[in-house]
């Protein structure tokens, strides 16, 4: 539980407005687990009309500031439940998360855990309106940051205003930041591990205001490759091809000029290409071909699933 020695506790009333969920400050006296009372205001009640931060509402967010432990949080709860090294095997919901503006790897400034672990960001995702896409398989590999309806988000130098919670597919509550859900990696095995970073070209460690960590400036939410100056996607010389869906491992990286035969052909799900390149069915770019244009999430979607043998660029 957490103590209220040090400063009156706090908790947070949840409350449903077009799949978002605006959070106000409450006085109160336990730990913040118990949901009880939360999504009770409708779409319409004043509440849910007013400012959420970060992207997620409209009403300000009022968080306890500081660390987990500052704030006195019980050990092996929270961000703590689960010790260096041995994640969740699913996503859990917590009574509280912590959200701490840091450094990790070469990542700086990126937010981390209570636990250190680095925090991440999803292209495929959406900040106006929140939004998650990632489920199933990509949430065992990403894990979402969850917080319990009537729960605790401290902020240490993260802005509260940069801070809300939306209502995922399956009934939880996942955090976001800048507006853009966040999510943990689950090959991070350490505090300071940033093995996600630029994987599939789509996540990247999250900053304190939303935005991807480690990429220049002004170019934060580009999707897919770049362009030429006739605004065409410009060739690819490089591409990373996944097993399954969604840019989830295992992968095979393919790059060069011309065409170039993939190591192990016929099991690509998904592309990340920064560019547009031309896949085959056969080696020696031969057989079946299909143009794309920077990442592929499902080869499904353009009849390529398990086809690519070769791979033609420029």
């Amino acid at each position: 539980m957490l103590s209220n020695k040090t400063r009156p506790a706090m908790f947070f009333t949840s409350f449903a407005a077009a799949g978002v969920l605006l959070l106000t400050a409450c006085g109160g006296g336990d730990d913040g687990g118990d949901s009880k009372g939360a999504d009770k205001a409708g779409a319409n009640s004043p509440a849910a009309e007013g400012q959420a931060g970060g992207g997620s509402g409209t009403m300000n967010l009022s968080l306890p500031t500081g660390t987990a432990k500052q704030n006195n949080a019980q050990q092996k709860t929270g961000d703590w439940a689960n010790p260096p090294g041995k994640p969740a095997a699913k996503p859990v919901q917590r009574k509280w998360v912590q959200l701490s503006a840091s450094r990790a790897g070469n990542l700086d400034p990126v937010v981390v855990n209570g636990a250190g672990f680095t925090l991440y960001r999803f292209d495929k995702d959406t900040a106006q309106p929140s939004k998650s896409n990632c489920s199933g398989a990509c949430a065992t590999t990403w894990p979402p940051v969850l917080v319990d309806p009537g729960g605790k988000i401290f902020v240490d130098g993260v802005k509260p205003s940069d801070v809300g919670v939306i209502k995922r597919d399956d009934g939880t509550r996942q955090v976001t930041v800048g507006g853009w859900p966040v999510y943990r990696f689950s090959k991070d095995l350490k505090p300071g591990d940033t093995n996600g970073q630029g994987v599939g070209g789509t996540w990247f460690g999250v900053t304190p205001n939303g935005q991807k960590s480690g990429q220049p400036a002004g170019g934060d939410d580009a999707q897919g490759g770049g362009q030429d100056e006739a605004g065409q996607a410009a060739p690819a010389t490089s591409a990373i091809l996944f097993d399954n869906a969604n840019f989830i491992d295992p992968a095979q990286g393919v790059a060069g000029e011309g065409c170039q035969n993939v190591a192990r052909p016929k099991v690509a799900s998904s592309v990340s290409a920064s560019g547009s390149l031309k896949l085959w069915s056969r080696p020696d770019c031969k057989g079946e071909s299909k143009v794309i244009n920077g990442d592929v999430a499902d080869l499904r979607t353009v009849n390529f699933d398990d086809k690519v043998s070769s791979i033609a660029f420029g």
